[in-house]
């Protein structure tokens, strides 16, 4: 016999904490400088379900990536300065 009824929302047991990192400033865009949420999406954080509040983290993620990328205008000779490995244990 087949259950004939859709598939029910997953089950959250836990729940989803909010990306806030106590750097509470708002950016020329109005995203914070902090977590990257707009000024809606933090007044209404513990408002709306936790499939939205998905949605605004990987959002916030986007926007961070995108800021991060634009940020790093390194000029190469820094670029290779931070990606050079430091071996602390020498040739063993």
């Amino acid at each position: 016999m087949t259950d004939a009824t859709p598939q029910s929302k997953q089950l959250e047991f836990f729940d989803i904490p909010s990306p806030c990192i106590g750097v509470c400033e708002s950016g020329p865009k109005g995203f914070c400088k902090g977590c990257f949420r707009s000024r809606d999406e933090r007044l209404y954080w513990l408002k709306v379900d936790d499939a939205t509040k998905r949605q605004i983290i990987s959002a916030c993620v986007r926007r961070k990536r995108a800021y991060l990328a634009r940020t790093r205008k390194l000029d190469q000779s820094d670029s290779e300065e931070l990606t050079e490995q430091i071996n602390l244990f020498g040739d063993l």
